[in-house]
C-alpha cells in the first residue's frame, strides 16, 4: 500500500471510529462497547507499513481523549501500548485465521483496558463501572464484522 493510500485509509478509519464511538447507546451497552478507535486502528496497523505508527497512535489517542472529554493522555497511552503489542504480533496476525485474530484483538483490548483503569484509578480513584470489563470481549466478538467492513472500504 502506498503512503497516500495508507494515510487516506487511516483518515477514513479515524472518521468512522469517531462516528461509531459517538453513537448513543443505552448505558449498559455503551459501557460494555468495544474500544472503537483501537479496533479500527488494529486493522490499519496490520495492513499498512509505516514508520510513524506510534506517532499516529499518539495523535489518535489524544484526539479520542479530547472528543470523549476524558483525562488527556489516557487513551493515547492505552492506544500506544496496545499498538505496540499488535505491531509485535503483526506477521502472525496477518496470516492467522479469524479465531486467532480475535484472540489478538482480545489481548490488545485487555491491555488497553488495563492501561485505562490504571490511569483512571491513579488520577480519579476507582469511580467507574465494572461493566467495562466486558469491552475486550465485545471487541473480539465484533472484530470479524469490522474486518469485513474495512476490507470493503479499502478497495
Amino acid at each position: 500500500m502506498t503512503k497516500n493510500n495508507s494515510l487516506l485509509l487511516l483518515t477514513k478509519i479515524t472518521i468512522i471510529a469517531l462516528v461509531v464511538g459517538a453513537i448513543s447507546l443505552p448505558s449498559l451497552l455503551e459501557i460494555a462497547s468495544p474500544f472503537w478507535m483501537l479496533i479500527f486502528f488494529i486493522y490499519w496497523i496490520i495492513y499498512t507499513d509505516t514508520k510513524a505508527l506510534y506517532l499516529f497512535a499518539l495523535i489518535l489517542g489524544l484526539l479520542t481523549d479530547i472528543l470523549q472529554g476524558s483525562i488527556l493522555g489516557q487513551n493515547a497511552l492505552a492506544l500506544l501500548i496496545s499498538s505496540a503489542f499488535i505491531f509485535n504480533v503483526k506477521k502472525s496476525f496477518y496470516v492467522s485465521n479469524l479465531t486467532t485474530q480475535q484472540v489478538y484483538v482480545f489481548i490488545a483490548s485487555l491491555i488497553y483496558l488495563i492501561a485505562l483503569i490504571f490511569t483512571h484509578k491513579a488520577i480519579q480513584g476507582s469511580d467507574f463501572s465494572w461493566l467495562i470489563i466486558l469491552s475486550p470481549f465485545t471487541g473480539a466478538i465484533i472484530w470479524p464484522l469490522v474486518r469485513l467492513f474495512l476490507a470493503k472500504l479499502k478497495h
